[in-house]
């Protein structure tokens, strides 16, 4: 099977891990020779309340016996979209009430940044360095780093990059800027939070010349970061707010929400101003909605805090440069890439899976399910001081 992987399976490094998972359930995956591996990265902030869980199981088959896709979005009364943007916007601010569903965080972006050039008829975006807004061309456009986009180019012209929680970078926005887009925390940089101080005033500044400000919680959201949304941490709302990863708890879903006085400017001028065949399927939002009333009648979030105080406590080791953490995701900072993919293989022979950021290579990935308890937590922090004294 492996060597079918590689022969037909478009691959996006010299060296995939290429594991064969047959099974995941809970905080495990489970290889096809029967080894199991304690699951650090949650398919990368997808799997907040674990692998399979019963309740999204359950109406993934129950929806599967319904209907599947039916027409594009947009056209039909289609139940399970209609209940999920719903229940997304009782928990969200009142002014955002409208969801568009897509098919992933990445064409999320795509749709925010048409929204906001066709309301404010400007052209200008302002990202950050060190961003991650996903991978086709117009995400690409306001992704980051250099390294990143310069194989690609010519991308979408008018886009500053400029510095993450700097102050001075503010000055920049004019009444040239169409919208701001910034991870409320930044992500594959390695888990960097900005200050109050700068979120309100990039709030402030944005109110100041009519720009949209666009919050990427693709990987933030669903209680990674101990509450719900992340930009309830720093007491402001965005305009618009992108979604993906944890929203269809396992399967592939993202979404863009702003309010509907903004989201209606797609319904003319042109008409159709953004189209989707799959994006928010049936499937997809049924899951979803099973997987957030899962997180919140469970009870999930409310732990976050205090498993974060236990990694942090059981990570001590001399390698060990630094932990920056917020909630259950965090980057142990190391001396070099070598060592930490080093480490990441031993902890692999060892039963834990884990990762590396883009941005920040050098530094070790931790973001489980939040469903991991304690007993599994000091288990996968052994391992990795066992390895860090291995290696």
């Amino acid at each position: 099977m492996r060597q079918l992987f590689l022969q037909h399976i478009a691959q996006t490094s010299t060296a995939p891990l290429a594991i064969e998972i047959e099974k995941a359930a809970g905080m495990y995956l489970y290889e096809k020779n029967g080894s199991a591996y304690l699951d650090l990265i949650g398919g990368i902030s997808v799997c907040n309340i674990g692998h399979c869980h019963p309740a999204v199981v359950s109406a993934i088959q129950q929806q599967a016996n319904q209907y599947l896709h039916i027409m594009v979005y947009g056209e039909l009364v289609q139940t399970p979209q209609v209940h999920y943007a719903k229940r997304l916007a009782e928990l969200l601010p009142n002014s955002l009430n409208s969801v568009y569903f897509t098919n992933s965080g990445t064409e999320a972006t795509e749709g925010a940044m048409k929204l906001a050039k066709r309301v404010t008829n400007r052209t200008q975006i302002i990202a950050f360095k060190n961003s991650y807004h996903g991978s086709t061309q117009g995400a690409l456009s306001v992704m980051g780093d250099e390294y990143w986009r310069n194989a690609f180019r010519p991308l979408l012209p008018d886009v500053l990059h400029l510095e993450y929680n700097a102050l001075e970078s503010l000055q920049q926005i004019s009444h040239k800027t169409a919208c701001v887009i910034v991870e409320t925390i930044q992500a594959e940089s390695g888990v960097k939070a900005p200050s109050m101080q700068w979120m309100q005033a990039l709030r402030n500044k944005c109110n100041e010349y009519g720009t949209l400000l666009i919050l990427d919680e693709i990987q933030a959201a669903f209680g990674r970061t101990g509450k719900l949304w992340a930009f309830e941490h720093f007491n402001i709302v965005p305009d618009i707010l992108l979604l993906g990863k944890a929203l269809g708890a396992g399967m592939p879903l993202g979404a863009f929400i702003a309010s509907k006085q903004l989201m209606d400017a797609f319904t003319n001028n042109p008409i159709l101003g953004h189209i989707t065949t799959f994006g928010g399927h049936p499937v997809s939002c049924a899951a979803g909605m099973a997987g957030l009333n899962a997180l919140l009648a469970e009870k999930h979030i409310e732990t976050v805090a205090q498993k974060e105080l236990i990694f942090k406590k059981q990570l001590q080791h001399p390698a060990i440069k630094a932990i920056h953490s917020f909630g259950l995701w965090m980057a142990v900072e190391l001396d070099s890439f070598d060592t930490t993919k080093k480490l990441i293989d031993y902890c692999l022979e060892q039963g834990v899976f884990t990762d590396w950021f883009l941005f920040a290579p050098h530094c070790l990935r931790i973001a489980p399910p939040l469903i991991i308890t304690e007993a599994e937590i000091k288990k996968a922090c052994s391992i990795i001081v066992q390895g860090l004294n291995t290696i």
